[in-house]
């Protein structure tokens, strides 16, 4: 046994002894809502006497804790047995008992697509204005070192931020500076359910160094300073900068080999409201479907926020299907992920001198034609063609596939391709074509010259391995191809609505670029880049869209400095389009099938429009807790999100009334009524007339159909009556509302579900 094995060995042994995994203890959190203990001391001293009425020693009580939330409300997290985790929940102190759960992470062109290089007055707010903005990043940490993190040109620390740069493994505190301006790390929950550290991975850092590149990406996405000639190999070559490079980064690393557990990211989150940052980026979710509000600390930790004045921007999650978004409570801005006007093209030349068009990020060159083999036709001895055509491990005959190209496919969407050409190289392979019609758009790397081909182009290989007794090809480095169209196009992977949880809101959001993106990474995150040490990665993903609208969401706060969470929500929503650069409705990849707003929310966002948005919808805590009664939130239930005892009036407000920017009806029994109100921010008086998209089957009419302003600030409320005249058929219709003054169009999705006429 090696040094290190049994160096990990030990740590998890002592582990194991001090948090008593091997009894049937498990990680829960003791949330306590708000408190007014006068400080972190007197928090832990309450919560350590707490724990020890229960483990029956103040030394037990030490050891099982793990976490104590003691900022932004009070809690702690502790290894506890399901009969000590019922005797919590039983305390009249506590507000609710739950178990951590596990989040993963929702894994330069960009900025000049969305319309931003060519506007001065953006510009100047990217750098100037925002410099006082502070964007707190929860994800798997930061490379300080990487050119994206230079403070060059930024002023002193805000003073608002009470935030600390917290030294580690190969972090000190000369890491920080005027850009990362805070950073902690949290690993108590994670290890509490996988273990210690040192024994799942050797390549990590103990710190808010980031080992892993996906914190590093988002950070850079959202905050990075200019670096001119950032590429991948030569690849997407440009100026890499984030969407808001004045900004601030306050980094907090609750994430470790992509994976990020509840504790850890509720004790961010307490810390990052009490730091002082302005907007929450989180690039993770649970796997769907989405858990209740009321014990998913994502969703409590982000109700805090958003009672701080905090704007939650959060992925919407890369599961595909309908129903599956996740991070959707409304006081969470949620982000789908769509495309840019760049495709990345690894091309095939066939020996009959035909070539077919490919996509992967390849920056190997082939200095010549290879012969070509299906994998279905080098299955290993006992295995099927079916299953050799996988291309898995030990799926494929070495000595047919030695130093050919081989021919692969996918059997489902969710499967490592990158693991396919380990496993081909291995069997001295020299190339892999993968056909993968759902992922060809998105830039896979591999560890040999690799490709991914659609069906099209399937079949005429195909035709030509079947006509040709030595087929032979060869496979080209990518080439960056710019201004394509149609662009944006929803990525295939981007989870879709609708919201499971209260399906009067209309989730996701918002969409935004996510697809091959480029950003700073870790040099030692080398898994992703099929072992090459990068400084720039290309990625996707809703992980990657989320730092964009956060980047947006932190210049209109720089601008707008009094909007609250949901004002900011709604200039990101309202000023949306839905139209690609052809204008013809976005479309979803592969295929461009026809998408609705549970694809893309109120459409793909707008940047320069959203920092004048004409019309805003707002809402506070107060109108989340008639919402939630609303949907049949009890007195408990309330008290596990805000930590208080609350109580729902009388007569409830429907849920579809809710000031949001959206319009939904998730069960519409004949004509009903929505009521919303508008909030004016423009100069002088002006007359917003109202436009309607119709939903197929209901009759649409807005009252009044004029709003006149006289004034800044000033609100008015107006009424949509629907009237429909056929069912839906359990499914949704779809139409909008946009009041427009001529200079400024302000959109709502509407979506119904009708039951009855």
């Amino acid at each position: 046994m090696r040094l290190a094995q049994i160096l990990s060995l030990f740590l998890f042994i002592r582990f194991a002894l001090v948090h008593g995994v091997t009894s049937n203890a498990k990680h829960y959190i003791v949330y306590m809502g708000k408190h007014s203990h006068p400080n972190l001391e007197s928090v832990i001293r309450a919560n350590h006497e707490m724990l020890a009425s229960v483990t029956g020693s103040l030394e037990g009580a030490k050891e099982a804790a793990l976490h104590h939330y003691s900022k932004s409300f009070r809690g702690f997290s502790a290894m506890l047995t399901p009969e000590q985790a019922k005797k919590f929940a039983e305390s009249d102190w506590v507000v609710s008992v739950f178990e951590s759960r596990t989040n993963k992470v929702h894994t330069t062109r960009t900025w000049g697509f969305l319309g931003l290089d060519s506007i001065e007055q953006y510009r100047q707010l990217q750098m100037e204005f925002s410099s006082n903005v502070i964007v707190g990043v929860i994800d798997t940490g930061i490379w300080p070192e990487s050119e994206s993190f230079s403070d060059e040109g930024l002023g002193p620390v805000p003073g608002k931020f009470k935030g600390e740069c917290v030294p580690g493994e190969q972090f000190a505190l000369s890491n920080c500076n005027r850009k990362i301006i805070g950073a902690r790390f949290y690993f108590k929950g994670f290890e509490a359910k996988y273990g210690p550290l040192e024994s799942l991975n050797s390549s990590f850092f103990r710190s808010a160094r980031d080992s892993d590149g996906h914190g590093t990406h988002t950070a850079s996405t959202i905050a990075g300073s200019v670096v001119a000639n950032a590429s991948l190999f030569g690849m997407a070559r440009g100026t890499a900068r984030g969407g808001a490079p004045g900004a601030r980064l306050a980094i907090y690393k609750a994430c470790w080999f992509n994976l990020c557990t509840d504790a850890d990211i509720l004790s961010a989150m307490d810390d990052a409201i009490s730091d002082g940052v302005d907007i929450l980026s989180l690039s993770f979710g649970p796997d769907p479907p989405q858990p209740s509000y009321f014990e998913d600390a994502t969703s409590i930790g982000a109700f805090h926020a958003f009672e701080n004045g905090v704007l939650v921007s959060a992925s919407a999650g890369n599961s595909i299907f309908p129903g599956t978004a996740t991070n959707v409570a409304p006081w969470i801005l949620t982000v789908a992920a769509s495309s840019v006007d760049r495709v990345f093209n690894s091309n095939i030349l066939l020996g009959n001198s035909k070539v077919l068009k490919g996509f992967s990020l390849n920056p190997l060159k082939m200095e010549t034609s290879y012969g070509l083999i299906a994998g279905s036709a080098a299955a290993a001895k006992g295995i099927t063609p079916e299953n050799a055509s996988f291309c898995k491990n030990n799926t494929l005959d070495a000595t047919l596939i030695k130093g050919k190209i081989v021919v692969c496919t996918i059997e489902t969407v969710t499967e490592n391709r990158r693991e396919k050409s380990i496993f081909i190289r291995q069997g001295g392979g020299v190339g892999m074509i993968l056909i993968d019609p759902s992922a060809k758009e998105v830039g896979f790397q591999f560890v040999l010259p690799g490709t991914l081909i659609g069906q099209e182009e399937a079949t005429m290989l195909q035709n030509y391995m079947a006509t040709e007794k030595n087929p032979v090809a060869r496979i080209y480095p990518t080439i960056t191809v710019l201004n394509t169209k149609p662009a944006p196009a929803m990525a295939a992977f981007s989870s879709m609505g609708p919201n499971v949880i209260t399906p009067d809101i209309i989730k996701p959001d918002i969409t935004g670029p996510g697809l091959n993106i480029l950003a700073a990474w870790s040099p030692v995150a080398i898994e992703a880049t099929a072992e090459r040490s990068v400084n720039y990665n290309i990625i996707s993903g809703t992980s990657m869209s989320c730092p964009h609208i956060s980047a947006v969401a932190a210049i209109i706060k720089s601008t707008q400095t009094s909007w609250s969470p949901a004002a900011i929500k709604s200039a990101i929503m309202t000023t949306a389009t839905v139209l690609d650069n052809t204008e013809h409705l976005i479309g979803r990849e592969p295929t461009g099938t026809k998408t609705t707003p549970f694809d893309y929310g109120s459409g793909h966002i707008n940047p320069t429009k959203a920092l004048e948005p004409g019309l805003i919808y707002d809402f506070d805590s107060s109108d989340i807790i008639n919402f939630l009664c609303s949907t049949g939130a009890s007195p408990a239930q309330l008290k596990n999100l805000t930590g208080h005892p609350t109580y729902c009036q009388n007569s409830s407000i429907p849920s579809y009334n809710l000031n949001y920017p959206s319009i939904g009806v998730s069960s519409m029994n004949g004509s009903l009524s929505v009521h919303r109100t508008v909030t004016y921010y423009g100069k002088g008086q002006t007359v917003y007339a109202a436009y309607i998209e119709h939903p197929v089957g209901v009759r649409v009419t807005v009252t009044p159909s004029k709003l006149c302003f006289t004034k800044n600030g000033e609100k008015m409320s107006f009424r949509v009556d629907f009237t429909p005249h056929k069912n839906s058929n359990g499914s949704f219709v779809f139409g909008a509302l946009t009041w427009s003054n001529d200079i400024h169009n302000v959109r709502s999705p509407i979506g119904l579900n009708v039951i009855s006429v």
